[in-house]
């Protein structure tokens, strides 16, 4: 075995050891098969890092009072105050309910690392996380509409 071998292999150990000490620290957790039952379609983003085509969700339009939720556990992460037009292909956010998104690095484009964004409350990937959005945080939260379950307010209902 080769030096560069050895050395992606012991990163590859040490990542699939970091990501299973996380899966056993989340509040939520279901088995694979429970997780496929439980999310259905979305089950390709939340647990597979996927990410949905641009334009095809629904939530971009969303202009409605309410607040934006983890599909996967109904954790709340964002509120339609943090939620603005980014003109990307999926919902946008400026900034994130406190506390409640973990962040790993995304190597999967070459040349293009970027910030993945995580729930921390069942682990599940929203999507990512960029440093080109408006102020006051210059922040994009560029999430996968399948990730996310809108409550309009009740005023906006």
């Amino acid at each position: 075995m080769r030096r560069t071998q050895f050395l992606g292999a012991l990163g590859a150990a040490a990542a699939l050891a970091a990501s299973a000490g996380r899966a056993s620290a989340y509040t939520v957790r279901h088995t694979d098969a429970q997780w496929r039952r439980l999310l259905g379609d979305r089950y390709y983003i939340l647990r597979e890092n996927g990410t949905e085509p641009a334009f095809s969700s629904p939530l971009i339009g969303e202009k409605r009072a309410g607040t934006y939720h983890c599909a996967g556990c109904n954790t709340l992460l964002f509120t339609s105050q943090m939620k603005y037009d980014s003109g990307d292909g999926w919902p946008s956010f400026f900034t994130v309910e406190p506390r409640v998104t973990l962040t790993r690095m995304d190597f999967e484009l070459p040349g293009e690392p970027r910030t993945e964004v995580h729930c921390a409350t069942c682990g599940g990937h929203l999507g990512h996380i960029f440093d080109d959005g408006p102020p006051p945080t210059h922040l994009r939260y560029c999430i996968d509409g399948l990730a996310l379950v809108f409550v309009p307010s009740k005023a906006a209902k």
